[in-house]
């Protein structure tokens, strides 16, 4: 009976450290992505003297 519950523990504590690692990847894509420049470009509205 104790060879389940170790069993049990060490599945627990493997699933809870693969998604502990899931959140650090996740943050730090988000944190990367947050603070990264607007790479969208405008378009200056054309002139009237452009358009004579």
């Amino acid at each position: 009976m104790n060879n389940k519950r170790a069993a049990s523990v060490l599945s627990a504590l493997l699933y809870a450290q693969a998604l502990l690692g899931f959140a650090g990847v996740a943050g730090v894509l988000l944190r990367d992505r947050a603070h990264a420049e607007p790479t969208v470009e405008t378009i200056a509205p054309a002139t009237t003297a452009a358009l004579r």
